[in-house]
């Protein structure tokens, strides 16, 4: 069995399936209503070698924010569960990537223990119709659905698209780096043999 899940999550705002694979080559077949969320979902698979299909409907007439935090939801759940015991993966990460003149930065514990730090200095505005702060409630969401502990941030930057894509970008080589699988040992890695 490879470590692979699929998980839906249905409300009266959203709808969203989701299946990944861990171990894949960065095969992506991404649909959402919110062209920006795609184009990130699509870095996550391509940077973090995650085979990801995400298919998603929410009510995008009011705002993209159930959209974006529903998806970020149902990715932490399909990581979760295709995690399994967790017996063997290397467990913590942490990667810089820069786009440009943007420097950002990703740090993961897959800890079992959801928490999550955001240290972006991002403008409450929109990159075409997506909404900057929606980035913190995407991560947000998977941290906490994922039970990983998550710091995300970004140094420096100028364009505001860079800044967002190259935490996205960080956040797929760290999440490929924290759930590799190491060679030396079949065991959780912890000393209270469970996470």
């Amino acid at each position: 069995m490879g470590r692979t899940a699929e998980v839906e999550r249905s409300t009266g705002e959203t709808q969203i399936k989701v299946s990944v694979n861990l171990d894949g080559t960065g095969r992506s077949e991404i649909n959402t209503p919110i062209p920006f969320l795609s184009h990130m979902l699509d870095q996550v698979s391509r940077h973090g070698y995650f085979d990801l299909n995400v298919q998603a409907k929410g009510d995008t007439e009011i705002d993209g924010h159930h959209t974006v935090e529903d998806v970020g939801i149902t990715l932490g759940l399909a990581f979760q569960k295709a995690l399994g015991d967790k017996k063997g993966i290397k467990r913590f990460s942490d990667i810089r990537v820069p786009l440009n003149e943007a420097l950002a930065e990703c740090v993961i514990d897959i800890s079992g223990r959801a928490f999550f730090v955001f240290n972006a200095d991002l403008p409450k505005t929109k990159i075409g119709d997506f909404d900057v702060e929606l980035v913190a409630e995407f991560f947000q969401a998977f941290s906490a659905n994922s039970g990983t502990t998550l710091h995300i941030g970004c140094a420096y930057y100028q364009n505001l698209h860079h800044a967002v894509e190259a935490m996205f970008k960080a956040f797929a080589r760290a999440l490929d780096a924290a759930v590799a699988i190491d060679s030396r040992s079949d065991r959780v890695p912890s000393t209270k043999g469970t996470l």
